[in-house]
């Protein structure tokens, strides 16, 4: 089965990050097909290359990189929500003049029109959060 993957929490406030982690780890270990994966709303703070969890604690950032890197995932954040919450890449940190830009690596800032794809593409869209 072809799914998306909608996730609209961030990593450390709700549940719904690690639930769509485990979700998505588990489809892909079960053969199926991951179309995308889309951060909206607080789930695009799953992307900062900047967030430092304390050493006893999961990385949820680490591990999405990490699985994004191992199994060729397209993980698109929402600009709009990137840009609210002071995430930016390369190319819009630039555009903003900002002298910074902080997406972990694996993932890649979009519109929503990524999200309707996604939708569109897959024969399931699961949403993790509100």
């Amino acid at each position: 089965m072809k799914f998306a993957i909608l996730v609209n929490e961030g990593p450390y406030q709700h549940q719904a990050s690690d639930s769509a982690y485990q979700f998505t780890k588990a489809a892909l270990e079960k053969g199926h097909e991951i179309f995308r994966v889309f951060f909206y709303h607080d789930g695009v703070n799953n992307a900062s290359r900047l967030t430092v969890p304390p050493q006893d604690d999961r990385n949820i950032v680490n591990r999405w990189s990490e699985l994004a890197k191992e199994h060729h995932l397209d993980m698109v954040v929402c600009i709009a929500a990137a840009q609210r919450r002071g995430l930016l890449d390369e190319k819009e940190a630039k555009r903003h003049g900002k002298d910074a830009n902080n997406i972990a690596e694996g993932f890649r800032i979009s519109g929503l029109g990524q999200l309707i794809e996604a939708g569109i593409q897959s024969e399931r869209l699961v949403v993790f959060g509100d």
